[in-house]
């Protein structure tokens, strides 16, 4: 079965988040054909979703100026899956506490940007993930990244340093880490396949 896979592709790792969403519907005995988006009319026809890092302000603007915002928000409201990374989060967040972001509003949380420091202080961590495949830390890469502020109906999925950097609201999942810099494609498993609240067609349904 082959399934349609979305990178919003206005800014940040868009080929990395293609390879991995590649690797891992591979891994599930899916064929995926990986469109990056970069105006509307695409998302729409897209099985699964993923919202990279980059400049916060800077992809809102444009998910909202290219008619592409919309389209997300019915995706998710559609019930099908969204991983939204660094800067996806705070743009997919109920409330970024910057006033230049025009959130989606999609995930019941309050985050702070740059919450880990500025390149320079960029790190990697082994986190405990609430959901993955086996209990191995998951060696999650930290760049320029936000922390969650409070966290409201979302379900906290890790931590570090005592505060929120995973979560899951609903077909939504969102990390302040890159997943898509590491070859471990676990979180995007348990963003795309694994996440019982989202919807992606089943090979135990399909005839092949």
């Amino acid at each position: 079965m082959s399934l349609v896979a979305g990178v919003v592709a206005v800014q940040g790792d868009v080929e990395e988040h293609a390879s991995a969403i590649e690797r891992t519907a591979e891994s599930r005995g899916y064929e995926v054909d990986v469109r990056e988006i970069r105006e509307s009319g695409i998302v729409p026809a897209c099985d699964l979703l993923a919202m990279p890092g980059g400049e916060s302000t800077t992809i809102s603007r444009l998910v909202h100026s290219e008619g592409i915002a919309p389209e997300i928000v019915a995706h998710v409201e559609a019930g099908k899956p969204l991983l939204a990374t660094c800067a996806g989060l705070i743009v997919a967040s109920r409330d970024a506490a910057d006033d230049r972001v025009d959130e989606l509003e999609l995930i019941d949380v309050t985050v702070e940007r740059n919450a880990f420091g500025r390149q320079k202080d960029s790190f990697e961590a082994p986190l405990s993930v609430d959901g993955l495949a086996d209990e191995d830390p998951y060696p999650a890469v930290f760049i320029r990244a936000p922390a969650i502020e409070a966290v409201g109906s979302a379900d906290v999925l890790a931590s570090w340093d005592g505060r929120p950097v995973a979560v899951r609201d609903g077909p939504v999942v969102a990390t302040a880490f890159h997943p898509e810099l590491t070859p471990d494609s676990r979180v995007h498993g348990l963003a795309f396949f694994d996440n019982e609240a989202a919807f992606v067609p089943s090979l135990e349904n399909t005839v092949r």
